[in-house]
């Protein structure tokens, strides 16, 4: 099972109140340096009451602080000969078709078997810039998400691609199959995301000021019968981000056992609910990435079909939804 961050709570006394923040938690959590507390910090990957702070905040008799800490890193990563697609392929970067149900690197947990595994087989000398699991990473899918992902060859294509994903100058679009029919033809969802109250290894939608900015565009491609097939454009990127927006909306990515199990009863057709039910993964692929090319700045722009099982329900879908037609 895919593991998330490593979730970390604390509550100040009396006696250490008046304390900065970041200067608070260096002191308490001892294995975690300044800069990176000043970094969770600023990430707002640490909430004080459950809404970001500063590293400046002064810290309050009672106050309970969380702290959202990555998973303890594998220190290497062992090549293994794994088959690779591969889409494109220069000097600085390459461009692969990760399959759902790899786990794009290490972590808790998980140390074979990985994107960053395969691609330590079959390229020499990937940038290593960040964590020595991340071998020319620069961003990720989840494990049951299918689809388009950049690598970096050097630490210049590295650095230069990361820019751009800081920036949001990446363009990334999902396919994605929903339960329901969509009432607009295309909309956005801007709701911050953080931990789940209870559960604290999802994500939820949260108040203003308890979680992170989040924004997801989408546009109906089809409707088919109770199912909308959506093209989703996440304008930032949090985790979990597109299956949790579009649960909070009434509409769960079709498959995703984790965030739209309750509304899987919405599926009224036995065979498709049957067919939902033994996907084996959740309807999400990254089918297009646009980006510039680290050396020359070209505009690179990338398209995925669907896994034939995505393209195997879609066909379902339709011939289910045409039999209800009336003649």
């Amino acid at each position: 099972m895919e593991r998330l961050p490593e979730m970390r709570t604390v509550q100040v006394s009396a006696p250490e109140a008046g304390q900065r923040l970041d200067v608070y938690l260096t002191r308490v959590l001892a294995e975690v340096s300044r800069t990176r507390i000043r970094a969770l910090i600023e990430e707002q990957a640490v909430l004080v009451n459950d809404r970001p702070a500063k590293p400046s905040y002064k810290v309050r008799a009672g106050d309970r602080i969380e702290v959202e800490l990555p998973p303890p890193p594998v220190l290497t990563v062992h090549p293994e000969p794994i088959p690779l697609t591969i889409v494109y392929e220069d000097d600085d970067l390459l461009v692969v078709e990760k399959p759902a149900g790899m786990v794009v690197h290490p972590g808790a947990g998980v140390s074979r078997g990985t994107l960053a595994n395969a691609l330590c087989f079959h390229i020499q000398g990937l940038s290593a810039r960040g964590e020595t699991i991340r071998p020319g990473i620069v961003h990720r899918l989840d494990r049951e998400t299918s689809g388009l992902l950049v690598v970096a060859k050097t630490t210049g294509a590295h650095d230069a691609l990361a820019e751009q994903f800081s920036r949001r100058e990446v363009q990334k679009f999902y396919l994605a199959l929903v339960i329901g029919r969509m009432a607009e033809r295309e909309g956005r969802i801007a709701a911050p995301i953080g931990r789940h109250p209870t559960h604290r290894t999802m994500m939820a939608v949260r108040p203003d000021g308890h979680g992170r900015e989040a924004l997801t565009l989408y546009r109906v491609r089809e409707w088919i019968g109770d199912f909308s097939l959506l093209e989703v454009e996440p304008r930032t990127g949090r985790t979990h981000q597109i299956r949790v927006h579009l649960t909070s909306i009434g509409h769960p990515v079709v498959g995703d056992a984790v965030y739209g199990r309750a509304l899987w009863t919405k599926v009224k057709d036995p065979a498709l609910r049957h067919a939902m039910m033994h996907l084996g993964r959740h309807f999400l692929h990254a089918y297009r990435l646009r980006f510039r090319h680290p050396r020359s700045e070209e505009m690179l722009d990338f398209t995925s079909p669907l896994p034939e099982e995505l393209e195997a329900f879609l066909a379902l879908a339709r011939e289910r939804a045409e039999s209800e037609k009336p003649r």
